[in-house]
């Protein structure tokens, strides 16, 4: 079968296309999928663009990809799974040491070593290849009728696990959110405002994607306000792009467009990854508002800053810090209803984030500054998803 690895060469690592054994069952409770398409986010950028992804021990190459869309093709007796099904896998794998809580829990998007593994990133084979053998503990069925739009579950799940730290960690006081600032509009941006939109919240977007583009007019279809950043009007921009993982390096410009616009957020998301926006939003929060970091910082990026005023913001006005970046299996599965309702209340506009189809063989020369939104895989054509979906028919390839 093909994949795509990040591999171990004589002048560093890089990405290729490669052709790999295909996986078979190893024990009763496994199953075998068939990968239809396989999202490509920020981590994947950094691992073909970087070469951050951390190989398996003793392995001179690792499979990359995580956001799997797939369907079962063999399925062993006791996975309780069937031939025919769509799935998703989960990405994190506990540490095995007996000592951390979380891993022993089901909770290893919390583990407290360090030392869990990852597929497609860290120490475990990915997703981008033909076929994917996984236990069945694992594996999270995905309805049939979110085939245009299940690749997103991996990517909607870290926005799901937001809103499950939100609702224990406000359960400190009577708190009614109405108001949500996001920064960025790459696709986690997208997907947090199409998600609060569907709780009824009122969103605003702040990103230097264009007033005309894509990434706009999915926020004002959904009933949002877009406002596109003048450069002009910040000090010392610099190149980077705040839609997809940068953005001005001027650190004071969130609190003056929030203040100048009239936005009073009760909850703010840091989608764009450039971390200056963290401390930034704490002075536009609400007070018992809640900051949430989705977008990881890449660089090593070092700003001046008030710790006497993030201290006053978090003590005196009781406001709150959280992080999402991987998510559990109770994530997963908000995620499938989350993007559901998504779909009745907006129809078509989950399709449109996905705005550049690609084959395994373009993967290692994609140049991810001309990715609109998000760049997805194919795998399989829409004439063989539909019949692998629709027939229920084991393939023994």
């Amino acid at each position: 079968m093909q994949a795509v690895v990040l591999k171990e060469g004589e002048r560093g690592q890089y990405v290729t296309v490669t052709d790999l054994p295909a996986p078979r069952l190893a024990g009763p409770g496994d199953v075998r999928i068939r990968a239809l398409s396989v999202g490509l986010d920020g981590t994947d950028r950094e691992i073909i663009r970087d070469r951050y992804g951390v190989l398996p021990e003793g392995a001179s190459q690792l499979v990359i990809g995580h956001e799997l869309l797939g369907v079962v093709v063999e399925a062993g007796p006791a996975s309780m799974m069937k031939p025919g099904e769509l799935a998703t896998v989960l990405v994190r794998r506990p540490c095995g040491d007996a000592r951390c809580t979380c891993c022993r829990s089901g909770q290893q998007d919390y583990c407290s070593t360090g030392f869990y593994t990852e597929r497609g990133i860290r120490g475990a084979d990915g997703f981008l290849c033909e076929y994917v053998v996984e236990r069945s503990d694992y594996v999270v069925p995905v309805p049939r009728e979110c085939a245009e739009y299940g690749v997103l579950v991996e990517p909607q799940s870290i926005v799901e696990k937001v809103w499950n730290q939100i609702g224990s960690l406000q359960r400190r006081l009577a708190w009614s959110p109405e108001t949500v600032l996001i920064v960025g509009s790459g696709p986690l941006g997208l997907l947090a405002a199409l998600t609060c939109r569907s709780m009824g919240l009122g969103v605003h977007v702040w990103s230097r994607s264009g007033a005309d583009s894509v990434n706009a007019d999915i926020v004002r279809s959904c009933g949002g306000r877009y406002h596109e950043v003048n450069l002009q009007e910040e000090p010392g921009a610099d190149s980077g792009l705040l839609s997809g993982g940068g953005g001005p390096s001027g650190v004071s410009g969130l609190a003056e467009f929030a203040v100048r616009e009239r936005i009073s957020p009760d909850l703010i998301w840091e989608c764009s990854g450039y971390s200056p926006h963290a401390f930034e939003a704490m002075k536009a929060l609400n007070p018992n508002g809640v900051l949430a970091l989705l977008g990881v910082a890449s660089g090593d990026r070092r700003i001046e800053i008030s710790s006497d005023m993030l201290n006053q913001e978090m003590v005196l006005k009781n406001k709150a810090i959280i992080g999402s970046v991987n998510a559990s299996r109770a994530d997963f599965e908000s995620s499938i209803r989350r993007l559901q309702r998504i779909e009745a209340m907006y129809p078509g506009q989950l399709v449109r984030l996905m705005t550049e189809r690609l084959s395994l063989g373009q993967v290692p020369d994609l140049d991810f500054e001309q990715v609109t939104v998000k760049a997805v895989v194919d795998l399989v054509t829409r004439e063989e998803a539909a019949r692998l979906i629709g027939g229920g028919v084991r393939d023994g390839q």
